[in-house]
Formats: C-alpha cells, sequence, structure tokens
C-alpha cells in the first residue's frame, strides 16, 4: 500500500521550536514532489512549504518564510518541516503531500499538489503552540 506517515507534531511554547517528518512506503519519495500543508480550527486548508525532487528547489508561505525549513534526505525517505519561532497562529494539523512532477517548473507542481487523483496523502499530525 502506497502511503505517507507523518510525525514529530506535539504541543510546545511559543518561541519553541519543533521537526516534523514525513515517511513515505510503498514508493521512492525521491521520484516526487512534496509538500507540507497545514489545516486550523474553522480555517481553510493551505500550503505551507514544497520541496523538489532534488532539494534544490523550495517554496514558502509568506508567513513561515525565515522560520520554516524544508528539507529532505533520500536515504531515508523521509521528508522534513523544521519550525522554528512557534506562533499560536501556526497551531493546526499538518500534512504532507507527494506528486509526480509532469512540469519542469516547481512552483506549477506545487500550485497543483493535492488535485490530482494520484497524488499521496498522509493522515495529519497536530502541531499546538500555546503557553
Amino acid at each position: 500500500q502506497l502511503q505517507l506517515v507523518e510525525s514529530g507534531g506535539g504541543l510546545v511554547q511559543p518561541g519553541g521550536s519543533l521537526r516534523l517528518s514525513c515517511e513515505a512506503s510503498g514508493f521512492s519519495m525521491d521520484s516526487y514532489v512534496i509538500a507540507w500543508f497545514r489545516q486550523a480550527p474553522g480555517k481553510e486548508r493551505t500550503r505551507v512549504s514544497c520541496i523538489s525532487r532534488s532539494g534544490g528547489g523550495t517554496n514558502y508561505a509568506d508567513s513561515v518564510k525565515g522560520r520554516f525549513t524544508i528539507s529532505r534526505d533520500s536515504a531515508k525517505n523521509m521528508v522534513y518541516l523544521q519550525m522554528n519561532s512557534l506562533k499560536p497562529e501556526d497551531t493546526a494539523v499538518y500534512y504532507c503531500a507527494a506528486t509526480f512532477p509532469r512540469s519542469p517548473l516547481l512552483s506549477i507542481v506545487c500550485a497543483n499538489i493535492g488535485a490530482g487523483k494520484n497524488d499521496y496523502w498522509g493522515q495529519g499530525t497536530q502541531v499546538t503552540v500555546s503557553s
């Protein structure tokens, strides 16, 4: 079965840090563009970050730019989201998603990720930032 599993969420105080992990099973993650999404209570799901197959290209939402870093480890079949200087408004369920890129432009691939019927999604991990 092809799936993604997120981990690393939890409760952290404002200003603290967490590292989320996304692990793939059933396929080689390095063949896919990977994105992190989040959905806060009462809010729409939004894309937080996206990374190319090689790891050389990344995108970030303005709300997390400078605080979050996306990276990948091909040997471990993992993608990470390092979250620093966390704020209460970062509280959300975080999801990873994978798509096979059919365009050479990362911005186009990331904009469409999640819409394809063959895209993979994880179950989500809860991040709560509160004092």
